[in-house]
């Protein structure tokens, strides 16, 4: 039955880079994510025997056979899972800006999972719907869970999927920095191979993650916010090392990027708690607490418009909206 899906972006702390299977989207080592209520995708997918093949319409606009190899790729197991054989008619509502580094295939991907579930009536368990919105988007198995969401990458289609960590119901939030809203030059996807193909830099990066997750589960746990984002800003930049070193050398930062990362060292100089971390992209994003993110605003508001800035709290799981 077709009903609308909504799922959130997530904003990993350790960060997901490089595959060990290309095919299956399983990934080379465990990541952590937060997921926050700002950014989101709304979806509606509609089996019909009377088209031809699957459509997408995105933000009212129907997109090119291109854009939908990962949306196919969600369907095509949907419909071996469900013994159907229709195309289908997908409709999605994308709030957050397109391949600009702000988890957008996350909340779409998951998303599409979701709302291709309803509709072949399938009832896939949360842990299912993540193996299944990971075929589509690694960063999307995450987002089927709400607060910090651990990826396991395991070793096959079946052991690698997303579970909850904490449901992050304490004084954390994230200030977003829009730098930049166009689509990057290079995509993750193909950043990433790049990356592991490449770089020397990788196998050092790859050697000290599984430090990093233990330690960030056990702030985490102890609701360290110093901790969580100390780990998650060194994290971030050791993710971004690794692309200097490729070959090509390529870096998903500008002037702006920079510029904001400059500006929460200042405030954490200035007492607030404020750490920065990245994506594949150029967008900054700013791990704080709660309370202090209307100041926190207005500070970054000396550097960059307000409307560049936004604020997000953690996010629920993916859920049916009513209409």
């Amino acid at each position: 039955m077709s009903k609308w899906v909504r799922a959130h972006t997530n904003i990993a702390l350790i960060k997901y880079w490089g595959k060990e299977n290309e095919a299956l989207i399983i990934p080379k080592n465990n990541s952590l994510s937060l997921t926050l209520d700002a950014f989101y995708t709304d979806t509606k997918v509609t089996f019909d025997p009377s088209l031809k093949k699957d459509e997408l319409i995105l933000d009212g606009e129907k997109q090119a056979s291109g854009v939908l190899n990962k949306v196919v790729t969600v369907l095509d197991l949907i419909r071996e899972k469900a013994g159907i054989t229709d195309r289908a008619h997908v409709e999605s509502i994308n709030y957050v800006p397109t391949a600009a580094g702000l988890a957008s295939s996350a909340s779409g991907l998951a998303a599409l999972a979701g709302a291709a579930n309803e509709a072949a009536s399938l009832n896939l368990s949360p842990k299912d719907l993540s193996r299944l919105a990971r075929r589509g988007s690694g960063s999307a198995s995450r987002s089927v869970f709400g607060g910090f969401v651990e990826w396991e990458k395991g070793t096959t289609d079946e052991d690698s999927f997303a579970s909850p960590v904490d449901d992050a119901n304490w004084d954390i939030g994230m200030l977003f920095i829009i730098v930049k809203q166009a689509q990057k030059d290079v995509s993750s996807r193909d950043g990433m191979r790049r990356t592991v193909e490449t770089s020397p830099f990788y196998d050092g990066w790859l050697a000290t993650l599984d430090q990093d997750l233990s330690d960030m589960k056990e702030a985490i746990e102890e609701q360290d916010i110093e901790k969580v984002g100390a780990i998650a800003e060194r994290n971030a930049l050791k993710m971004h090392a690794t692309t200097l070193g490729a070959n090509p050398p390529f870096t998903y930062w500008t002037a702006d990027s920079m510029v904001a990362m400059d500006a929460v060292r200042t405030l954490r100089k200035q007492g607030f708690t404020a750490y920065f971390t990245m994506d594949a992209g150029p967008n900054v994003k700013v791990i704080c607490r709660q309370s202090q993110m209307a100041e926190i605003k207005l500070k970054l508001a000396e550097y960059f418009d307000e409307e560049q800035i936004i604020s997000a709290k953690p996010g629920p799981a993916i859920h049916l909206l009513e209409n």
